[in-house]
C-alpha cells in the first residue's frame, strides 16, 4: 500500500509529488472516518440511495473523483466500501479544503485547538454568544490571508472553521460577497465537535488522497475509463428565495450548471462512470424540466429527501431530488 508522506504544500496546490497505489478500506481502521462538518445539502441521508445506484462494475474502477467534496459523506462511505488506487477530491471553497488538508497532515494539532475552544464554551446563552462572536470576528479578520496558513496557523484556522460550523445556526457555512462568515449563533449546551479519535480516523483515511482547491472542470484531466466520478454541485435554488446557502463568494448559477452538464458529456465520452445529484425543479414548478433537458440521453431519476425549503409546507418536508447516471 503506497502513501504520501507529510509534506508542506501551497494552500492553492495540494498536489502530491507522486500518488502510489493506495487501497481502501485500510484494515487497521476499526471505525471508518465520518464527516467532521455539517454541510448544507449533505448526502448522509441519501447514502443508501446512492449505494443502490452505484455501477455494477465499480470494483473495476481504479480511480475515485469527487470535484464538489462538501462534507465528505459520500467520499468516506466510498472509501469504506471499495478499493481505489487513486483518489482525487477538490472544491473551490478555500476554507473547506484547508480543513481537509490540515486534518490530513496534523489532526492532533486541529484537535488541540478545538479542545481549547470547547473548554471556553459556556452554557449560558449570553456567554455562548460572546464566545461565538469572538471566534467569528477572529475568523473574519483573517479573510484574505488564504495562501498564508501553514502549520499551527492552519490548524488554528481549521479548528475555528469547525467550531463555527458546529455552533452556528443550522450548521451552515455561509459567507457574504466579501468572504466574511455571517451566520448567527446557535445555542446548545454542548456543541457536537469531532473528537480527537474521529479526526485521527479522518487523517488516516485521507492519506494518499489528492486534495486540491480547484474548479470542477479541472478534474477532466484526471478522469479516464477506469474512473468513477460523483458530482454534488451547489444545488439549483427551487425558487427565487429558497437558495440553500452561499458556500463561497461566488454563486453557482444556471450557466455553471450547463458547463457542468457539458463536462458530464465529455467524461461520458471518455468511458468514465458518472453520477450526479441536484435539486428537482418540479418540486415548485411541475413544468420545469431544466435538468431533464440538460441531461437528456442519460438516466435521470427522482429520489425522496428531507430538506429545508421555504416553498414546501412548514418550511421542511419530503421533497424529490434528482440523480443522474450514465450507466
Amino acid at each position: 500500500m503506497g502513501s504520501i508522506g507529510r509534506q508542506k504544500h501551497s494552500y492553492f496546490h495540494f498536489l502530491p509529488s507522486a500518488i502510489g497505489k493506495i487501497k481502501y478500506p485500510r484494515a487497521e481502521l476499526m471505525v471508518m472516518a465520518r464527516p467532521f462538518l455539517k454541510w448544507a445539502g449533505g448526502k448522509r441521508q441519501l447514502i443508501s440511495e446512492i449505494e443502490a445506484r452505484l455501477p455494477a462494475d465499480i470494483d473495476d474502477c481504479t480511480t475515485y473523483v469527487e470535484p464538489f467534496i462538501g462534507g465528505g459523506s459520500v467520499l468516506f462511505r466510498m472509501l469504506e466500501l471499495f478499493e481505489f488506487e487513486t483518489v482525487h477530491v477538490s472544491d473551490l471553497n478555500l476554507e473547506l479544503m484547508l480543513c481537509y488538508r490540515t486534518i490530513r497532515e496534523d489532526a492532533d494539532a486541529v484537535s488541540g485547538h478545538l479542545l481549547s475552544l470547547s473548554e471556553m464554551y459556556p452554557t449560558d446563552k449570553e456567554g455562548q454568544k460572546a464566545i461565538y462572536h469572538d471566534v467569528r470576528d477572529e475568523w473574519n479578520a483573517s479573510v484574505g490571508r488564504e495562501g498564508q496558513f501553514e502549520g499551527e496557523d492552519a490548524a488554528a484556522r481549521a479548528a475555528r472553521t469547525i467550531f463555527l460550523n458546529k455552533t452556528c445556526f443550522n450548521g451552515l457555512f455561509r459567507v457574504n460577497k466579501s468572504g466574511l462568515f455571517n451566520v448567527p449563533c446557535n445555542y446548545t449546551k454542548r456543541p457536537s465537535l469531532p473528537t480527537e479519535a474521529e479526526l485521527l480516523e479522518v487523517q488516516e483515511t485521507l492519506q494518499g488522497a489528492d486534495i486540491r482547491v480547484a474548479g470542477f472542470e479541472e478534474c477532466e484531466e484526471l478522469v479516464d475509463e477506469g474512473s468513477f466520478v460523483y458530482f454534488d454541485p451547489p444545488y439549483r435554488p427551487l425558487s427565487d428565495t429558497s437558495g440553500f446557502v452561499s458556500y463561497s463568494k461566488e454563486d453557482f448559477d444556471d450557466d455553471d450548471q450547463r458547463r457542468l452538464a457539458e463536462l458530464f458529456r465529455r467524461l461520458d465520452a471518455k468511458g468514465a462512470r458518472l453520477m450526479l445529484s441536484n435539486s428537482d425543479p418540479r418540486n415548485t414548478n411541475p413544468d420545469d424540466d431544466f435538468f431533464d433537458e440538460l441531461y437528456s440521453g442519460f438516466r435521470v431519476e427522482r429520489v425522496m429527501a428531507r430538506r429545508s425549503i421555504n416553498s414546501v409546507g412548514g418550511g421542511r418536508g419530503e421533497i424529490t431530488e434528482i440523480m443522474v447516471r450514465n450507466y
